[in-house]
This record gives C-alpha cells, sequence and structure tokens, in this order.
C-alpha cells in the first residue's frame, strides 16, 4: 500500500512497552527469544481512534525517575512511511501491532522496577517488572 493510503488502514493508537531482556539478547544468536518472554510486550491502556499521531508526546518513566521524552514528529521515518513500508513485506491483517520505535533513553530495569510509558492523548501504561527467577 501506498504511504498516502496509509492511514486508512490505522484504525487506531495505543501505548505499548516494547521489554527486551538484554542478558538474553547478549547470549542468543537471534533477538526473538530476548524480545518473546511472557511480559515483554504489555498494550493498553485502549485504543484511541481519534488521535493525530503527527506530533504526540512520547514519554517513559521507572519508578518515577524521567527515562525518556521525545515526540512522533521525531521519528526517524512517519507513520505513514513505515506501514506502507511494513506492507510491502508483511501481509497486515486487522489486530496487527505496529511498534514505531522509542525515544533516547533506553537502559536497565530490574525486577520489583515499576515502568510508565506514556503517550499523550491516549494515556499511561503502568506495568511492574517480574521476572520468573529474580536471580537471573
Amino acid at each position: 500500500m501506498s504511504p498516502e493510503r496509509a492511514l486508512d488502514h490505522i484504525l487506531g493508537y495505543t501505548v505499548a512497552n516494547d521489554v527486551t531482556a538484554r542478558d538474553a539478547q547478549r547470549t542468543d544468536g537471534q533477538w526473538a527469544r530476548a524480545k518473546g518472554f511472557d511480559s515483554s510486550c504489555p498494550l493498553g491502556p485502549w485504543i484511541e481512534t481519534e488521535l493525530d499521531a503527527e506530533d504526540v508526546g512520547v514519554r517513559s518513566r521507572v519508578n518515577g525517575e524521567p527515562r525518556q521524552d521525545g515526540r512522533t514528529r521525531d521519528l526517524v521515518f512517519d507513520i505513514p512511511f513505515l506501514v506502507s513500508y511494513i506492507s510491502e513485506a508483511f501481509t497486515l491483517l486487522p489486530g496487527d501491532v505496529i511498534l514505531t520505535g522509542t525515544p533516547a533513553g533506553v537502559g536497565l530495569i530490574d525486577h520489583g522496577d515499576r515502568v510508565e510509558c506514556e503517550v499523550e492523548g491516549i494515556g499511561v501504561l503502568s506495568n511492574p517488572v517480574v521476572r520468573r527467577d529474580p536471580s537471573l
């Protein structure tokens, strides 16, 4: 699909916390496991269907401390381009989710931390960091 038609195929926008287990990422030859644990990608709090996502704030906090603060206008590629590009390689179906990236400030999180991800116009997604074996 063309970038000009891409927005016609977007139901809405939500908040995602795209967690990567860096320890698994460093030791595996493939990133799938590092991004595929049960709690690796919480979404919510809902889908906003009336959002103009061209220039909204994107922030994260860990235990209340700011980690990331950016705006969608600063994306390397805009949303219509990303949807178009992705649709050239993958069949996109209703319910598919595309994550667009994250502002600078990615850092380590530990068992027991609370992560808050916020998108202006949508709200805050808050989740605890839980490891099956906290000694890892």
